[in-house]
């Protein structure tokens, strides 16, 4: 047999796209072309292979021209990925094994010099392309990564440590005796002398073996919201943000608990289901930055304020996921929120919005989702001290409103909750009261959010449109109530309809079924910073 097809599937954002890996081989000049769009790294797959099928005592035909084409030839491919899938159409194509039983299977897995393999990105989103496509097809991955995608429900994954544990699954029958000749003499196969190569076995005898996916998981260990004492105020932002899944801004000078609080909100939140789990493990797969010990756990992401535009919605090339996208379904925090490049700031806000991000490039695009929970804090000026009863700022106007402006107004706006964060007196910071612990919050949260979920299918923040007017409605006295303030403070339509959302979340938490005049009162404080903020 001279041709031999391997499936296997290139990256494109979150999906996974089928990719057939055609060998051909043929007599004429020996060369080892690699077509089909392949990335640098792909192209030295043919190092890789040449070497570990030489390693592994197993046949690499010198004498032959061999073609790889990586199929479809417009899409392009990356990484490591395809070098277990080059090896074996090359060992079907020269007789070594079997090329009709790779059919029933997909394979992807980077080849050390050895022979072992190596595990790849993305194998997560791998097995959930091929559940989305209603595929029975087997895959076989290397340790780490099968691991990863057996946790995809349906998925029938089979693990391999080293080359050789795959080829013994397909190696064709050895000679039978008085018969016609059959195909070479396989490493850990009989062999009718002694010339076959003598190769070191793997060293696990599980080398292949069907894993079963293992979803357990216990809950996170978070901290206390009863650390923080006093901040009455703060702490009840925080129980908003968390029953209707608001974005935050904490404002106060160096020390006052703006990172202990948002620290904290993590243990406020339920539990991911299990899709929710899996888009966030595929994102953190895609990152290489999954761990199973920590399937289940809501994600935190909390970059360096010296963080990029490209390192915060995701880009390069390929295109990556970024921090708002391993967020996915959990919380962004930044800390010292205006130290963040303008422009990767800027970046957030269609983000904020959408729950996605699309990724444009000149020679490929990707979407990833990002539906996040901002949290971020910020001192109120360069010196962190103005407006604070125990040190005097030393910054001026111009300085101030240089800071503060490096929030923009757009920005700003697409912020539910504002809340400043004083810093406390000694008195009340070392012999007060602790504070109200986390899981009596969390009761209250669990209960808003399944009220909301039972009326409108998501949190109160996703609410828009015919949605939010049905769900949000308002009584005469409410309704001159918000029209008064809004022209006030000047509020722009988004700022109005997030107000009238964290008023819908006040009165969830309450249990009231209508939006009351003091509903909107407090979901109007909430607003007051971005009025005197942002350029």
């Amino acid at each position: 047999m001279s041709l031999a097809l391997v499936q296997s599937r290139s990256l494109v954002g979150l999906s996974a796209v089928a990719v057939t890996v055609e060998v051909h081989l043929a007599n004429g000049l020996p060369s080892f072309g690699l077509v089909g769009l392949a990335d640098v790294e792909v192209k030295e797959a043919r190092e890789r292979v040449r070497c570990a099928l030489q390693t592994a005592g197993l046949d690499f035909p010198h004498n032959k021209r061999i073609t790889v084409n990586l199929a479809p030839a417009d899409l392009p491919k990356d990484s490591g990925r395809f070098d277990l899938p080059i090896a074996l159409g090359i060992l079907a194509a020269s007789g070594q094994i079997r090329g009709e039983a790779l059919a029933e299977y997909e394979f992807a897995g980077e080849l050390s010099l050895s022979g072992e393999l190596r595990p790849v990105r993305g194998a997560l989103a791998m097995a959930q392309a091929m559940r989305s496509a209603g595929l029975r097809t087997r895959l076989v991955l290397p340790p780490g990564s099968a691991e990863e995608a057996a946790l995809v429900p349906g998925a029938e994954v089979w693990r391999a440590r080293h080359l050789l544990d795959v080829v013994r699954q397909f190696a064709p029958p050895p000679e039978a005796p008085g018969g016609a000749a059959g195909a070479p003499a396989l490493p850990g196969m009989p062999s009718g002398g002694d010339s076959a190569p003598q190769v070191a076995e793997p060293a696990n005898d599980d080398g292949w073996c069907r894993l079963v996916a293992a979803r357990q998981r216990a809950r996170p260990s978070y901290p206390d919201l009863r650390d923080v004492r006093g901040q009455a105020a703060a702490r009840r932002a925080l129980e908003i943000a968390a029953a209707g899944g608001h974005s935050l801004l904490l404002v106060g000078p160096p020390g006052s608990g703006k990172s202990m609080l948002a620290q904290r909100l993590a243990g406020l939140l339920p539990e991911l289901d299990d899709e929710e789990a899996l888009d966030s493990a595929a994102l953190a797969s895609l990152a290489g930055r999954f761990d199973p010990a920590r399937w289940g756990e809501r994600p935190t992401r909390s970059p360096h304020h010296s963080a990029s535009a490209v390192a915060l919605v995701g880009g390069g090339s390929p295109p990556r996921p970024g921090e708002i996208s391993l967020a996915h379904h959990g919380i962004l925090f930044l800390d010292e929120m205006p130290e963040f490049p303008r422009t990767a700031l800027e970046a957030l806000r269609e983000p904020l919005e959408s729950g996605r991000i699309h990724i444009v490039r000149a020679a490929r695009s990707a979407e990833f989702p990002a539906r996040f929970q901002l949290i971020a804090a910020m001192n109120p000026c360069p010196c962190g001290y103005l407006g604070s009863m125990q040190r005097a700022c030393r910054c001026s106007p111009d300085q101030v409103a240089r800071y503060q402006g490096r929030l923009s107004g757009p920005l700003l706006d697409r912020i539910d909750l504002q809340v400043e964060v004083p810093a406390l007196p000694s008195e009340d910071l070392l012999g007060g009261p602790p504070g109200e612990p986390s899981e009596s919050v969390r009761v209250r949260v669990l209960r808003a959010r399944e009220t909301a979920a039972q009326r409108q299918g998501g949190t109160n923040q996703g609410l828009q449109g015919v949605e939010l007017d049905r769900v949000a409605a308002l009584d005469d006295s409410a309704t001159l109530f918000m029209r008064r303030a809004a022209a006030r403070l000047a509020f722009s339509a988004r700022a109005t309809h997030r107000c009238l959302r964290v008023a819908r979340t006040i009165a969830d938490l309450e249990g009231a079924l209508a939006i009351s005049t003091a509903h909107l009162a407090e979901a109007i404080q909430y607003r007051r910073l971005g009025a005197t903020m942002g350029a």
